[in-house]
């Protein structure tokens, strides 16, 4: 979810200055990513996000308004100044809502843009907008905005009979990326439904041994997660950078299309797909996106801001995160659910190392280390400063050493155990609290096992989740990674070992505990299905797949 900071009401230019962070979560997150139920030629997307809070309250995006952002339009490219820039403070609410006036040329609205927006040093895009201005000013308009939450609980929902249908997700991102679509997945199969998960190659084997289809996409996620962490989100920290990123995300959409209608490349089973899942971390660049609209969708190619390639909120969504730590905003309407954290049964079938269990039986529970997938700029130093920080405040704990390269001890720490991989949904169970990144899924794992949480966020949508961690109360406040110090740490593993704090945590996993966010995701989807005359069929219980058999999966990273 977008952060927006909202400055004090009382300034004297009587203006709020809303912030949106350049680094996106669609770039990021698993939970946060929506399930998006398309055609195959509707291969981009950018999510609809927008308070429901009274007030003064303002649409969240990436960087500029969703109403710019729709379903075939790309993020505005704003330079980076370095220094800001003055602006007149005299600006109307309605050129404000001018931005939203279909009636204006593109490069009128670039100019608005320009005037109301700033891109900070430190990436952020700060817009000044009076603060007079209505929320149906600013907003999606009057018959996009939702007092109430008008539509059934998907709880409620009744599955009619689907006949079978060929369903392929694109997920882009990290192994946290692709694990709770994997779970969607399976699901969905039991349903009788046929499922390609395309995804990086990295994670062919980890597809195929959860009984899915597997289909390559472009790109490598350890070099899109190193140049997230290093540039904090979209804007690159140097010229060298875009040739490299540019040539990732040509890799990713060029090989969009064939995931959707090419046959499977080990068996040469035909493959046609019906309907889409994606996440969109599938972002794109305008010139890039129009050349296979024209070459390959015999399509005409998109423009910003222009208001005529069709509504992105007739995009259904389903936000994959529990309605206990963020509840729906009144104003998203019945074409966005929140249905739950997505979660992937890994412990059931995973044999931990004998040395791990003799470890764990040895002392009181530990405290868990560890950022999976993403890179650490100094390894060693923190590793340092973890190790430190549990002698110090006298506890144990497990680093995992992920693809950051933690965990090189100069010599071994009888109350540190270096980890590689391990389902969180088994570890986190043993464990007495957990220090993390913040990407959705492992939170939700941390929470689901009752465990007070520590984020330490590096980009995209985990300082949002930080920010929930504290607001909830079963962990202190997030400690930016550029901040993380031997002190801040300390200082957090202290705040996590308060009693008060585990019976918080205890509390909110007793709520999570009845949620099935994958039935919900998948009812979701099937909710959003064009409607057909109603056909008499089997009854829609899921019965297991007779296509494929479930074999060992590899813990989480």
């Amino acid at each position: 979810m977008a952060k927006a900071d909202q400055a004090s009401s009382s300034s004297s230019s009587g203006e709020v200055s809303v912030k949106f962070e350049k680094d996106a979560p669609e770039l990021t997150a698993a939970a946060m990513a929506p399930l998006v139920v398309s055609n195959a030629a509707s291969l981009s997307n950018v999510r609809r996000n927008s308070s429901g809070s009274a007030g003064a309250s303002f649409s969240g995006g990436n960087t500029i308004p969703p109403e710019i952002l729709n379903s075939e339009k790309q993020p505005l490219a704003l330079t980076r100044s370095k220094t800001e820039r003055q602006r007149n403070n005299n600006i109307l609410a309605g050129e404000a809502a001018m931005i939203f006036d279909n009636r204006i040329s593109a490069q009128q609205k670039l100019k608005l843009l320009n005037r109301i927006a700033t891109v900070k040093d430190d990436g952020t895009v700060e817009f000044e907008v009076p603060g007079d201005v209505e929320v149906r000013t600013l907003g999606n308009g009057a018959d996009n905005l939702y007092s109430e939450v008008d539509e059934e609980p998907l709880d409620a929902t009744e599955l009619q009979y689907i006949p079978p249908l060929q369903i392929v997700m694109l997920i882009v991102g990290t192994r946290g990326d692709v694990q709770p679509f994997v779970a969607i997945g399976k699901r969905l199969q039991d349903y009788g439904h046929r499922v390609r998960l395309a995804t990086h190659s990295n994670f062919k084997e980890f597809v195929l041994t959860s009984g899915l289809e597997f289909y390559p996409l472009g790109g490598d996620p350890k070099v899109l997660a190193e140049y997230m962490v290093k540039n904090k989100g979209f804007l690159p920290s140097g010229p060298s950078e875009i040739p490299i990123q540019r040539n990732q995300i040509k890799e990713i959409i060029y090989s969009l299309l064939p995931a959707c209608k090419e046959p499977d490349i080990d068996s040469g089973i035909p493959f046609n797909a019906d309907a889409i899942i994606a996440n969109p971390p599938a972002y794109g660049i305008r010139d890039m996106i129009n050349d296979v609209r024209k070459k390959k969708l015999k399509l005409r190619p998109v423009t910003y801001l222009s208001g005529t390639q069709g509504s992105e909120s007739d995009i259904p969504h389903g936000y994959i995160w529990s309605p206990h730590l963020v509840p729906k905003p009144k104003d998203w309407g019945p074409k966005v659910d929140v249905v739950g954290f997505c979660f992937l049964d890994l412990a059931t079938n995973y044999e931990p190392p004998e040395s791990l269990l003799n470890w764990l039986k040895a002392g009181p529970k530990p405290i868990y280390i560890g950022f999976g997938s993403l890179p650490v700029q100094e390894p060693e130093k923190m590793t340092q400063i973890i190790v430190e920080a549990l002698e110090i405040t006298k506890q144990r704990g497990i680093i995992n050493k992920g693809w950051g390269g933690l965990g090189n001890l100069a010599e071994e720490k009888e109350f540190v155990y270096l980890l590689d991989n391990c389902p969180h949904d088994w570890l986190f169970l043993q464990c007495a609290a957990v220090v993390h990144h913040g990407g959705a899924g492992t939170t939700a794992a941390g929470l689901k096992a009752a465990c007070p949480t520590t984020i330490i966020p590096f980009f995209g949508d985990q300082p949002f989740w930080g920010e929930r961690v504290h607001d909830r109360g079963v962990g202190p406040p997030p400690i930016p990674v550029d901040e993380f110090s031997l002190q801040k740490l300390v200082d957090a593993i202290k705040f996590m070992l308060d009693p008060k704090v585990k019976d918080r945590a205890v509390e909110l996993a007793k709520a999570m505990e009845n949620e099935d966010g994958v039935e919900g995701a998948v009812k979701a989807f099937f909710k959003q299905l064009p409607r057909k005359k109603s056909e008499p069929g089997p009854d829609p219980t899921p019965s297991p797949s007779k296509l494929f058999s479930v074999r060992r999966c590899f813990g989480c990273s």
